[in-house]
């Protein structure tokens, strides 16, 4: 990790933090409905619907690495799943999935107490963010699996998923929108990429 990928924290949100947060969570929430349509042929076996569920996961990590303020991770994701909820085959405990991913997400960031933002808190915040989801599917969808033929494989394909998804593939989305300019109101954008 560079020097520049470290910052102090900041609490305090202003209105560009709020307005891309926002912006953010829209956004993978019109993703998350068309990936819902993949999703749904997928997530019925459960050990490999476990792969697919990294996707659900880029909004928190995403808008923690862009914005880097304690609650992004929670604002963008638990949005996202609000708009996924107007097109979603899951119902209305879609928004419950956005908070707690979302709050997975803020977990890891809050871990490395919001001051680094560079590939081991990319990872760490989707680790923390794949196992909350693993933690809620299994207690609301498979309470009665087998532990070690579902839901250990589960866990690890959800995690695996959402560290390369949401963990690296968001920190690189977050690094190409910086070298446009794009990030420039941000710490993120004022980072060395």
């Amino acid at each position: 990790m560079s020097v520049q990928d470290r910052t102090t924290v900041s609490t305090r949100w202003r209105t560009v933090d709020i307005v891309t947060t926002a912006v953010l969570g829209v956004a993978f929430g019109v993703v998350f409905i068309l990936w819902n349509l993949v999703n749904s042929a997928v997530a019925l076996v459960p050990p490999v619907g476990g792969i697919m569920n990294g996707v659900y996961l880029l909004p928190g990590v995403v808008a923690g690495l862009l914005v880097r303020k304690p609650g992004a991770a929670t604002f963008a994701s638990t949005l996202a799943a609000a708009v996924s909820l107007l097109a979603s085959p899951y119902g209305g405990i879609i928004v419950v999935y956005g908070l707690v991913q979302g709050l997975g997400a803020e977990l890891g960031f809050a871990l490395a107490r919001y001051r680094s933002f560079g590939w081991g808190t990319a990872v760490l915040a989707a680790v923390t963010a794949g196992l909350a989801t693993t933690v809620l599917d299994m207690t609301i969808y498979y309470p009665a699996v087998s532990f070690w033929a579902v839901k250990v494989p589960y866990g690890a394909l959800t995690v695996l998923s959402s560290v390369v998804v949401a963990g690296v593939l968001g920190l690189l989305l977050v690094r190409a929108l910086a070298r446009t300019g794009a990030l420039s109101a941000f710490a993120s954008g004022r980072s060395r990429v």
